[in-house]
């Protein structure tokens, strides 16, 4: 199916994870020009040539609004203007009961995993705009909607992203620019990788073993007994980004093989 995205240029932020990078190629494979970004590039910029496009990589912390600025600036230097942002940059945050969690512990989800965005979206919308023609895509997660107790910090960081782009939806639909969310849960990526590799050390058991338990004590919604794959959910993100999503405005798209055990978004 073509996407109609040839010749666009996306802006990837958490480029270096594996939501992000199998992002980056899934929209290279349609064509479409990338500026991407982390904390650290170092291994990006290694695989930067295999994407087989015009792409550029910048170092970048999406907790400051001048290294957003300046992430943007380059892209638009190089490409002129970006046409797409896909928002992955995130971390899990502190762990624990919500009431032992310290200010500190709140705030760097806070600025993490919810203010970027805001950051992010004051640098590449104006431009969008002037074009007429914009896609904002933000990843939040199921905590957004089905929290867990011990995930207070992440997850009301993540159930306030979900609210501020549905916001954004109501206003920028009318300069061309559509606004949506993507829910993963239970992702083979670093993250889940570091999770599980936490609980096998706990419950003394392998990582395997950690992953089975984990799945079927807290995830019996994933009836697949599995963790979802990256390019899974780069695909579901392509296709919002795309021409061939053009009505499709305000919503929280899941991916996540049925872990949400409701009807409601």
């Amino acid at each position: 199916m073509d996407l109609g995205l040839a010749g666009r240029v996306a802006l990837i932020t958490g480029a270096c994870g594996g939501i992000g990078f199998a992002t980056a190629q899934a929209l290279a494979a349609e064509g479409v020009r990338l500026v991407l970004s982390d904390l650290d590039i170092g291994d990006l910029e290694k695989e930067v040539p295999a994407l087989g496009v015009d792409a550029i990589c910048q170092k970048a912390d999406v907790t400051k609004q001048r290294d957003v600025d300046a992430l943007v600036e380059a892209g638009r230097r190089k490409f002129g203007a970006i046409d797409i942002v896909v928002h992955t940059a995130g971390v899990t945050g502190a762990k624990g009961h919500p009431l032992e969690m310290s200010d500190e512990d709140y705030e760097e989800a806070w600025q993490i995993d919810f203010f970027s965005a805001v950051r992010v979206a004051r640098a590449t919308f104006p431009a969008m705009r002037e074009k007429g023609w914009g896609r904002f895509v933000c990843i939040t997660s199921e905590n957004a909607v089905q929290p867990y107790w011990e995930e207070a910090t992440y997850n009301t960081a993540k159930a306030a992203l979900a609210a501020f782009v549905k916001n954004l939806s109501y206003q920028e639909a009318a300069h061309g620019i559509l606004c949506n969310t993507v829910a993963p849960a239970f992702i083979e990526t670093p993250m889940t990788d570091g999770m599980m590799k936490q609980r096998a050390e706990e419950k003394g058991t392998s990582f395997e073993n950690a992953i089975e338990t984990f799945l079927n004590e807290e995830r019996p919604g994933i009836v697949q007994k599995r963790r979802g794959k990256p390019e899974e959910v780069a695909a579901v993100i392509a296709l919002l980004v795309s021409e061939r999503a053009s009505f499709v405005n305000g919503a929280n798209v899941r991916v996540d093989g049925g872990s949400v055990q409701a009807v409601q978004n």
